[in-house]
């Protein structure tokens, strides 16, 4: 399968434009069928690949690393097979015990990108993140320990996670005065259930030229149509997941969100397309999307969103669920 492709932000790297997330793998999904489910992304077009230090999602920093070790390993078990993929890793999460094994510190990064290397097996990622902004470290800090990554060959690219739109503009801001290596991503949360970074973080994104890659595009699940309201969570899913689960369900796990969830699964019956597809290609539509973050425990639940790349959106069918979720924008509605 053929995925049509694009490039990341104004740089020249062409990516697929969907990319497999990979926070599952070592926790909620183990490395056999972790490798199930990379065989059949590639399979299905994806080469757009993207991991994080601190993976599995839910394990804690006692499990990080874990992740990245069932990636390598898997780059690994076929030749050319590392050259074949765009690999993206984020580093600033919490690796240990002490407060210096956390954080945007050039001692930190510069360890960091080391380690991580080490357990994906390679010489370099295609693209270097930051997983969340870290205030107590001056922006010029970081931003030089990311071009000193760069000009060593570790990382071709940057990029940032988790960001607000003003730090991301003072950070741009720092590396075009100091001239050093500047980010060419951003990976927000983004879905029908969370649309605020169409206020500020987007414009910005275009006006900047970067590529964006947003996670959650199903809100953790919830947007798959298969949990119900009143119901306790479903065990083995994010919103039961180790220290993960009560993030999960602060986000979503609420009855504004299960109205809404079923509205939006009344129109896609009515269009006959699964809300899983539905939600994917809604994400895709907006201009401003490289490539939705794709989320899996099992090889199957790769169908419904890998479809999503060939749906396309009818113009009523859109703006019904830009109408529907048009609250989701500005964060709480006001009672």
């Amino acid at each position: 399968m053929t995925l049509p492709t694009t490039r990341l932000g104004r740089t020249g790297l062409v990516v697929s434009r969907l990319a497999l997330g990979t926070m599952t793998f070592g926790l909620q999904t183990e490395e056999p069928v972790a490798f199930q489910i990379l065989d059949k992304a590639t399979e299905g077009g994806i080469d757009f690949l993207d991991t994080a230090d601190v993976y599995p999602l839910g394990g804690g920093w006692q499990n990080a690393g874990r992740t990245e070790e069932i990636v390598g390993r898997w780059l690994r078990a076929a030749p050319g097979r590392r050259e074949s993929v765009v690999l993206a890793t984020k580093a600033v999460g919490i690796m240990g015990p002490h407060a210096r094994n956390q954080g945007a510190s050039r001692r930190h990064l510069l360890q960091a990108i080391d380690a991580s290397l080490a357990r994906l097996q390679t010489d370099y990622v295609d693209l270097y993140q930051l997983h969340s902004d870290d205030p107590n470290t001056p922006l010029d800090e970081t931003v030089e320990a990311l071009d000193t990554i760069v000009k060593s060959g570790r990382a071709r690219y940057v990029g940032v996670s988790n960001y607000l739109a003003y730090r991301l503009a003072r950070a741009l801001g720092r590396a075009d005065v100091l001239r050093l290596t500047r980010f060419v991503s951003v990976q927000p949360r983004y879905s029908l259930l969370f649309r605020e970074i169409e206020r500020e973080l987007l414009p910005l994104a275009a006006e900047e030229g970067l590529g964006v890659i947003p996670y959650n595009p199903l809100a953790g699940g919830l947007l798959t149509g298969k949990h119900r309201a009143g119901a306790a969570p479903t065990p083995g899913t994010r919103f039961t997941l180790g220290n993960a689960a009560d993030r999960y369900q602060e986000r979503y796990w609420n009855e504004r969100a299960f109205g809404t969830v079923e509205q939006l699964g009344a129109l896609a019956d009515e269009a006959g397309v699964p809300l899983t597809t539905l939600a994917v290609a809604w994400v895709m539509a907006h201009p401003q999307i490289t490539a939705p973050l794709l989320g899996a425990s099992r090889p199957d639940q790769l169908d419904a969103t890998l479809a999503a790349a060939s749906y396309t959106i009818p113009a009523d069918l859109k703006a019904k669920l830009d109408a529907i979720t048009h609250e989701y924008r500005h964060g709480d509605a006001v009672r």
